[in-house]
C-alpha cells in the first residue's frame, strides 16, 4: 500500500545497547508501528490511531507523491539498519516474534517500493485506500456523528490532490486491474454522492456539499483517466515472475516452505481429498441416484467427477434467494455461535460488536463473496463487520443461480464459520486484547496471513469434527469442496504468478477438479490476478495449525484440553506460525 510520510523523530539511544534490551526493543517497535501507520492516515483511522506527532490523522488523506514514497523508502532502509544492531539472543521469545514480523514487513515494503512498484501499476490500491478513508469514519463510531462527518469533509477536500497524485503515478496497468478500478471507483462516487450524503446532519450539509462537489468532479476525472488513458496502457504484467514471487512468498507467509514444496503438497492433498469425497458421496449417490449404479463403468477422475458432481449438484439445490441471502447469513451466525457455546470449544468474546452487513461496493472487486473487517485494534469496543456480498438485482438469472448454488444452505454456513464464528471474528477479538497496545497493533496490522486464514480453515474443520450439523454428510462434502478450493488456491497462485498458467488451465482446475461453479471460478480467476501470495495462506496456515495442535497435544498428553489450546494460541495474536509453538510452552 502506498502511504503518507511524516518527518520521523530520532531515538536517542543505540538499538541493542544498554541494560534492558526488551524495553529498548519495545520503543523501536512502537516507533515502527505508529510511524508506518501515519504513512497512511486511512489505515490509521481503521486501526483507531487518531492522533500522532501532533497531527489529527482523521483529517488527513494519504500523500502518494514521489517525494513521500521516497521518504518511506528511506525510512525502511534506515529502520532495517537499526534493527540489525539488535542482539536477538538478548530478547524475550515474545520480542523475537515481533522482531520477525517487523523485519519481514520492511523487506516486503522495500520489494514493492523498489521492484514491484504497485504505485505505478495498480490503480485499485488508490481506489480502495480512498474508499476506506471515507467509509471507516462513516461506519466506525469512534466519535459522535457530526465530528466524524467533519473528518470526512476534511478528507473530501483533499480528494482532488490525492487523485492528481494517483494519475501522475500510474504509468501502465494490466487490463483487469484497470477494469476493477473503474468498477470500484464508481462505488466511491456512489459512497460520496449518495450513501454518506444521506447521513449528513442538517447543520453540516452545506460544508459537506461544498467539499463533495470538487471531490465528485475529481472522481469523475479519474474515471475518465482510467477508461480513456490507463486502459490503453496495458504493458504492465500482473504476474510477478518466479524470482520476485519466491521472495514475496517468503515475506508474506513467513514460512520456511518454498513455493515448489507448497505446490507439490497442495497437489497431493487435492487428489487425496477427492478420493475421500468419493467415499462420503457414494452412500448419498446410491440413495438419490439408484439407477446410476455408482457409475461403476468408469474409473479414476471420470468416476469421481461424475459421482461427486451429481451429489454436490443435488446438495446445491437447497439454497437461499437473492432477497433472503443476507438474513440467512445472519441466521447461520446465530446457529454457529450457539454450537460453539454448547460445546465449549473456546472462550467466546465478551464484546457484542459483530454486525452482518453488505460488502462495501468499493471493495467488491476482491471481496466478491464476503469478508471480515475487524474492530480497530486500538478501539476494540467499536464495530466488527462480517461482510456478505449481495447478489446484484441486474445479474442475469444464470449468474444468480450459479452464486446461490455455490453458497447454498451448507456453503453459506461454511462461509459464516470461516469469516465470523468461530473464525476471523473470534480470532481478532482475542487479538484485540493482546497487551501491550503496541504489540497488539503490530500483530493486528502486520499479522501473519497463514495464522489468520489458517485459523479460519482449521476452525471450520474443527467444528465439523466436533459434530456441527450432526456430522451431516452434506456438510462434510461441502466443506471438502471448500478444502479442494484451499488446495486449488495455492496451485493457482504459484502456477499463475510464477509458471505462466493460462486462464483456461486455471478454469479447468477449478471447474473440473474442484467442482466450483462457473461464477465462483471466474471470480477466483480475477482474484488470482489482482493479488499475489495471498491465496496460499489458507493452505499453509491450515497445515500449520494442524501441526501446532498435534505438537501441543503430544506435549500435554492426558492433560490436553481443546478449549485451552485454542484460548492460549489465540491470545498471542497473529504471530508467524513457526514461532507460535515456543510461545505456548
Amino acid at each position: 500500500m502506498t502511504k503518507f510520510v511524516v518527518i520521523l523523530p530520532l531515538l536517542l539511544f543505540a538499538a541493542g545497547c544498554g541494560p534492558n534490551p526488551s524495553a529498548q526493543f519495545a520503543r523501536l517497535s512502537e516507533e515502527f508501528v505508529y510511524t508506518t501507520l501515519s504513512f497512511s492516515p486511512a489505515s490509521a483511522t481503521a486501526v483507531g490511531l487518531h492522533q500522532y506527532n501532533n497531527q489529527n490523522l482523521d483529517d488527513m488523506l494519504d500523500d502518494v507523491s514521489p517525494a513521500s514514497l521516497e521518504k518511506q523508502r528511506q525510512f525502511y532502509h534506515g529502520f532495517r539498519d537499526r534493527l540489525g544492531a539488535l542482539d536477538p539472543a538478548r530478547l524475550t521469545a515474545e520480542d523475537r516474534a515481533d522482531l520477525r514480523i517487523i523485519q519481514d514487513q520492511i523487506a516486503l515494503a522495500l520489494l514493492d517500493l523498489e521492484e514491484i512498484h504497485s504505485e505505478q501499476h495498480n490503480p485499485t490500491t488508490y481506489v480502495e485506500t480512498l474508499g476506506n478513508a471515507l467509509f471507516n469514519p462513516y461506519v466506525l463510531e469512534f466519535a459522535p456523528l457530526p465530528a466524524r462527518m467533519e473528518h470526512i469533509v476534511a478528507r473530501l477536500r483533499q480528494v482532488p490532490r490525492y487523485l492528481q497524485q494517483a494519475t501522475a503515478n500510474l504509468t501502465s496497468a494490466p487490463e483487469l486491474w484497470t477494469k476493477v478500478a473503474i468498477e470500484e471507483n464508481a462505488g466511491n462516487s456512489k459512497l460520496v454522492g449518495d450513501t454518506i450524503r444521506n447521513a449528513v446532519p442538517a447543520e453540516l450539509r452545506s460544508s459537506y456539499d461544498a467539499a463533495a462537489a470538487p471531490a465528485l468532479a475529481a472522481l469523475a476525472g479519474f474515471q475518465t483517466f482510467l477508461t480513456s488513458t490507463l486502459s490503453a496502457r496495458t504493458g504492465a504484467d500482473w504476474r510477478l515472475g518466479a524470482d520476485r514471487y519466491a521472495r514475496k512468498f517468503r515475506y508474506v507467509l513467513e514460512t520456511d516452505m518454498q513455493p515448489a514444496d507448497a505446490l507439490r503438497r497442495a497437489e497431493q492433498e487435492l487428489q487425496t481429498e477427492r478420493a475421500q469425497m468419493l467415499e462420503v458421496a457414494l452412500p448419498l449417490h446410491r440413495q438419490w441416484f439408484p439407477a446410476h449404479r455408482d457409475h461403476a463403468e468408469l474409473t479414476g477422475d471420470a468416476r469421481e467427477n461424475l459421482v461427486i458432481g451429481e451429489v454436490l449438484n443435488r446438495i446445491a439445490q437447497r439454497h437461499s434467494t437473492p432477497q433472503a441471502y443476507m438474513d440467512d447469513a445472519r441466521q447461520s451466525l446465530d446457529e454457529t455461535r450457539a454450537f460453539v457455546q454448547k460445546k465449549g470449544l473456546l472462550t467466546l468474546p465478551a464484546r457484542t460488536n459483530l454486525q452482518v452487513v453488505p460488502t462495501p461496493e468499493f471493495m467488491r472487486g476482491v471481496y466478491s463473496v464476503g469478508g471480515f473487517d475487524p474492530a480497530p485494534a486500538l478501539e476494540p469496543q467499536l464495530g466488527a463487520f462480517y461482510w456478505v456480498t449481495p447478489i446484484p438485482a441486474d445479474w442475469p438469472q444464470a449468474r444468480i443461480d450459479s452464486k446461490l448454488r455455490e453458497y447454498n444452505y451448507y456453503g453459506l454456513r461454511v462461509l459464516t464459520i470461516h469469516e465470523a464464528m468461530p473464525g476471523h471474528y473470534v480470532q481478532f477479538e482475542f487479538a484485540n486484547d493482546v497487551q501491550p497496545k503496541t504489540r497488539r497493533v503490530l500483530r493486528a496490522v502486520y499479522g501473519n496471513g497463514p495464522y489468520v486464514e489458517g485459523w479460519a480453515v482449521y476452525a471450520t474443520q474443527m467444528m465439523l469434527d466436533e459434530g456441527y450439523l450432526d456430522h451431516s454428510p452434506e456438510m462434510a462434502l461441502t466443506f471438502a469442496k471448500h478444502q479442494l478450493r484451499v488446495f486449488a488456491n495455492t496451485i493457482l497462485d504459484i502456477r499463475m504468478q510464477s509458471m505462466n498458467m493460462t486462464d483456461q488451465e486455471a478454469l479447468d482446475l477449478m471447474e473440473k477438479q474442484t467442482f466450483q461453479e462457473k461464477e465462483e471460478a471466474e471470480g477466483k480467476l480475477q482474484r488470482a490476478k489482482l493479488t499475489s501470495c495471498q491465496l496460499p495462506v489458507y493452505f499453509v496456515g491450515w497445515r500449520g495449525w494442524q501441526d501446532l495442535r498435534d505438537a501441543y497435544k503430544k506435549s500435554k498428553g492426558g492433560a490436553f484440553s481443546l478449549s485451552e489450546f485454542h484460548n492460549r494460541a489465540l491470545r498471542q495474536g497473529a504471530v508467524p506460525l513457526p514461532v507460535l509453538e515456543p510461545l505456548l510452552k
